[in-house]
């Protein structure tokens, strides 16, 4: 199947409206939580993240990242257990604790309760990190996160330096920050992460590898537009 169906199917169609050539919805969406669970998500995430780079004129593994997080609101199926409070955006719901290079693309990602401090989801990231991509060496890091992640960092070999805010009013994109804040709207653009639809975070991080698999594939066809808002014509099925 084409990965850009494939990532639009899990984006954005309900139950009722698969392409009438395709099984019956359970069957689709047990092939889709096998996958979520014998890595081949990721493995395809990670080709696309390959080839992309590749286009750029990258090496395939890099040297820099930048880490930050987003919190999210949830939808009522979501149980109360995996979701919090944020105090400082004053926002209920899920956190995406997100690494990405400076392409934006993601290489590390983690989806907790909005309670769980940017610093503690920004140190079990650079463990993945550390483990997947030990050619990264340096990550800058907004001012949200705490002493504590500098010394987890230079442990395990990765220089975390902060980006100050300009003192200037107005907006200015943050120097090397902006990419990863790009990142975050890019998965904004998809139905299915405006808001956290999903009961278990670790289906909210298959939806963040299936968001960027969508973008980097239609990235590397030349194509614009979201296809994602395209045939939006589908009729639903009977299953």
């Amino acid at each position: 199947m084409p990965v850009r169906l494939t990532s639009r199917i899990a984006l954005t169609i309900s139950r009722g409206y698969l392409p009438h050539d395709f099984p019956p919805y359970k069957t689709v969406n047990d092939s889709y939580a096998k996958w979520e669970a014998d890595g081949t998500t990721q493995q395809v995430h990670h080709l696309l993240r390959d080839k992309t780079r590749r286009a750029h004129g990258r090496r395939t593994e890099p040297t820099a990242a930048v880490v930050d997080a987003q919190s999210v609101k949830t939808s009522t199926n979501v149980p109360e257990t995996s979701q919090g409070i944020d105090a400082g955006k004053k926002i209920k719901g899920r956190k995406r604790h997100l690494i990405t290079d400076t392409l934006g693309l993601a290489l590390a990602v983690l989806v907790t309760a909005a309670s769980v401090h940017d610093t503690t989801g920004g140190k079990l990231l650079l463990d993945d990190l550390a483990a997947a991509h030990p050619s990264v060496t340096k990550v800058w890091a907004d001012g949200g996160y705490q002493s504590s992640i500098f010394n987890h960092g230079a442990a395990l070999g990765i220089d975390v330096e902060v980006v100050q805010r300009p003192r200037t009013k107005g907006f200015e994109p943050l120097p090397k920050r902006w990419v990863i804040e790009r990142t975050f709207g890019w998965l904004m653009q998809h139905r299915r992460l405006a808001r956290d639809y999903e009961a278990l975070p670790q289906r909210s991080r298959t939806m963040i590898h299936w968001a960027m698999a969508n973008k980097m594939s239609r990235e590397l066809a030349g194509e614009s537009t979201p296809t994602w808002r395209i045939e939006t014509d589908i009729p639903p099925t009977t299953a």
